[in-house]
């Protein structure tokens, strides 16, 4: 006898974590960190088949405030996953902490203004963890800093919820980079520029021109005649040109006198593309 069996319908689930995806699943309307769920099927995801992090990940909270500190650590401490110490918010306890324990994370966090260069000791002494910012806000030129010193994430405390740093957490110790639609925006802004080096004279005179200032930025980054044409549209005879011009307003006659003067004499900033005609 042939029994008559009802078809079987499954739900698979998987939460992947992005450095940036376009669409918030948690928190305010633009106030998230971003992630992508991807489900198959027509039932709804359950709790139960969200995967969990099996990891350990080893996690420094570095902060200035001790209140604070502690009051993070303890909340981290509640998931099994992680394994969580405090250690101040200075380079010689971050130090001779790393060098006796095993540190995957670091989360940095204060109430000033962060330390930027405590941001790129990590990166270059130890490159092997990954560096969370912690800040309140996150205005473009923040960020942007942020990510040159070498910060894998940046978590928004006031706007974003607290589980969701501990997704930040595991994200960045899969090697991947945490940042919302909107800090993204902001790396993409600052790499799409084209620098420009303010050259001034002794009574604060502007020297050269806006394209002459790209040019001297591009060859004070180590660029050379060609690189800087292609990074400007321009032709090297152009670029030639307009070298010879700037040798001639700052009294100089060569490439290497040129980054020498921009080092002393030259204030970075961001400039927008210019048209190739300039």
């Amino acid at each position: 006898m042939h029994r008559w069996r009802p078809a079987k319908v499954g739900t698979k689930a998987s939460i992947r974590h992005q450095p940036v995806v376009t669409h918030p699943t948690y928190g305010r309307p633009g106030a998230e960190h971003d992630g992508e769920v991807k489900t198959s099927g027509s039932a709804k995801p359950t709790a139960n088949s969200v995967p969990m992090e099996t990891n350990t990940v080893s996690v420094v909270v570095a902060d200035s405030g001790l209140i604070q500190s502690q009051l993070l650590a303890r909340a981290l401490k509640g998931r099994r996953d992680f394994n969580v110490s405090e250690v101040a918010l200075e380079m010689t306890a971050l130090d001779n902490f790393i060098q006796t324990n095993p540190v995957d994370v670091v989360l940095l966090a204060g109430n000033h203004l962060p330390d930027f260069s405590l941001l790129r000791w990590l990166r270059i002494s130890y490159p092997n963890i990954s560096p969370v910012l912690l800040a309140e806000e996150g205005d473009r030129e923040l960020v942007v800093n942020a990510l040159r010193a070498g910060a894998k994430g940046i978590f928004l405390f006031s706007q974003t919820p607290f589980p969701m740093l501990c997704k930040c957490i595991h994200c960045v110790f899969k090697g991947q980079i945490w940042l919302n639609t909107q800090q993204m925006n902001y790396a993409l802004a600052a790499l799409s520029d084209v620098p420009t080096l303010r050259v001034v004279n002794s009574n604060g005179k502007l020297l050269l021109t806006a394209r002459e200032e790209q040019v001297v930025a591009l060859v004070a980054d180590g660029l050379s005649n060609r690189g800087v044409a292609a990074e400007l549209g321009l032709s090297e005879h152009t670029i030639k040109k307009y070298l010879l011009r700037i040798f001639d307003k700052l009294g100089i006659s060569s490439r290497v006198e040129l980054v020498l003067y921009a080092m002393s004499h030259g204030e970075n900033r961001p400039s927008e593309w210019m048209p190739t005609s300039g």
